[in-house]
């Protein structure tokens, strides 16, 4: 009898389902919705509001968009090219890292009900998919041969 690997059905689940989360929301990125709707995210972020400066809110969303739809496709391609896993899993590592400070730069993002103090649930989601992230990333690294070599020299001396 065959055992069932959880581990890695929930891993390959975990990697899937943000995969499909960045390509569904990247793409929305290209709407005007969209690009209306993380401008006073972005704009209250100390790492990207600077972006405003040089672009329209749609072409920074258009930019933020493209980015998430690469990083979809690196992460689903880690399983069978691992280097491509190591750009999508930093790639995503970046992201959610940038959206969880979005908790603490805008001063929305918090509100009361019923007299709970509850953050904007769509952000606080991202914590998980950062977790994902890494893991991808160290899935990754020591698969690839530069990586392998570097690694067998640390572990040398």
């Amino acid at each position: 009898m065959r055992k069932i690997n959880f581990q890695k059905i929930g891993y390959q689940t975990g990697v899937v389902g943000v995969s499909i989360i960045l390509f569904w929301i990247g793409i929305f990125k290209f709407t005007p919705t969209e690009a209306n709707f993380i401008a006073p995210l972005v704009s209250n972020n100390f790492m990207m509001s600077w972006l405003y400066k040089f672009l329209s809110p749609q072409g920074v969303s258009n930019i933020l968009g493209t980015i998430e739809i690469i990083t979809a496709i690196c992460l689903l391609l880690h399983f069978v090219w691992k280097k491509a896993g190591i750009l999508g899993g930093i790639l995503a590592t970046i992201t959610f890292v940038v959206t969880i400070s979005f908790l603490s730069t805008t001063p929305t993002i918090f509100n009361t009900i019923d007299g709970i103090i509850i953050p904007d649930f769509f952000i606080l989601k991202d914590i998980m998919a950062l977790g994902i992230s890494l893991m991808v990333v160290g899935k990754c690294v020591g698969k690839t041969k530069p990586y392998n070599k570097m690694l067998w020299k640390i572990k040398k001396n």
